[in-house]
């Protein structure tokens, strides 16, 4: 895929054929040891003529440190514009894509805990992803067994930005390998205290386990500027997961996006949207 390092002009003006946002509503049981309900909310964008009779693939696509659900689709509404050119140009098929929080509520999103991120996999698992697919017109066909969610991973993407990514790491990748084949990491993996040691034999070991079981990487497209604050981690990381997994092929299966003066910023993050859906759910 030939990459660019400006969003094309053409994407970022209004098409007739605009696809919709949708707020979706959900309870978890996650997070209270009483057995209570977390009342949550995602964004659902379905695509222009959108048909219930049609299976979409999904993509669940995660803020950053600070923020919640509105980000990608409310906050950004241009990032609802890219998507319908890519669409109508045939850049991408036609696909659902998901905004949920992994803070638990308004007042939680001022959290410096980054405990969210892990403790996140329980709520996809339990609730976002059956949730969504039990609403919406997947390849799931409704069926949201835990069974039928596994058999249809490869229809399902997980990305995120910032903290996001991070996120995209530890909620979807490592805990949930066998639910998403498609990852898109914008922007770091374990932040500027983490572990590098760590997160590469995770990576490994994640790969390893799933090839085990039965379970392939479809793609890992990690994205970052060059003058990200996230990069030097990001790139350390992911060159040495490359180097000592035998699952992790360049070119094949994972590659990671370089923009040259690129920042931690949303000019950044969409472009790496726009290059992921170009590969996303693509054989």
């Amino acid at each position: 895929m030939d990459y660019v390092f400006e969003m094309p002009a053409e994407m970022m003006v209004e098409t007739d054929k605009k696809g919709t946002v949708e707020r979706f509503e959900y309870d978890t049981f996650t997070y209270d040891e009483e057995n209570k309900p977390l009342h949550k909310g995602a964004f659902v964008y379905l695509p222009y003529g959108y048909d219930k009779s049609v299976k979409y693939n999904v993509l669940y696509l995660l803020h950053g440190g600070g923020f919640t659900e509105e980000w990608w689709l409310k906050m950004f509404p241009d990032t609802v514009t890219i998507l319908d050119n890519m669409i109508e140009k045939k850049l991408c098929e036609p696909c659902i894509v998901v905004t949920p929080t992994f803070y638990h509520g308004e007042d939680d999103k001022n959290t410096h805990d980054e405990g969210r991120c892990e403790n996140f996999r329980h709520e996809i698992r339990k609730d976002l992803v059956p949730g969504i697919e039990s609403r919406y017109s997947t390849f799931t066909e409704g069926d949201v067994s835990e069974e039928n969610l596994i058999k249809t991973r490869s229809h399902r993407a997980f990305a995120g930005l910032s903290l996001g990514s991070m996120t995209t790491y530890r909620a979807a990748f490592y805990n949930n390998f066998d639910l998403f084949s498609w990852y898109g990491p914008f922007s770091g993996c374990c932040g500027p205290f983490g572990d590098h040691d760590l997160e590469v034999k995770r990576i490994c070991e994640t790969l390893e386990n799933g090839h085990k079981n039965g379970y392939e990487l479809d793609y890992m497209f990690c994205a970052n500027g060059d003058a990200d604050i996230a990069f030097e981690e990001h790139k350390d990381i992911m060159g040495r997961a490359v180097a000592e997994s035998k699952y992790l092929e360049q070119g094949k299966n994972y590659d990671f996006f370089i923009i040259p003066g690129g920042v931690h910023d949303m000019k950044a993050w969409q472009l790496h949207m726009y290059h992921a859906l170009q590969i996303f759910f693509k054989k």
